[in-house]
């Protein structure tokens, strides 16, 4: 299940809610380790990666990233 698909779920709008856009259309970003680490990959590894998809220090990268975000989020 995606990220957007499962808070979709969470928020119990219908699949087709225009909340989504209106939450990605303000700034606002969903993420979870997993998509954070690909973002984090594609941004500071980017095509010249010695790797293709996300390691441990992307996902790393990404965990510290969550958590200073949900800090400044309260």
């Amino acid at each position: 299940m995606s990220t957007r698909d499962a808070l979709t779920e969470a928020m119990r709008l219908p699949g087709d809610s225009d909340a989504m856009t209106w939450l990605y259309g303000h700034g606002l970003a969903v993420a979870d380790e997993d998509t954070m680490s690909r973002a984090i990959h594609d941004i500071y590894c980017g095509i010249t990666a010695d790797h293709d998809e996300p390691n441990e220090k992307d996902r790393g990268q990404a965990r510290a990233m969550i958590a200073a975000l949900q800090k400044h989020a309260d």
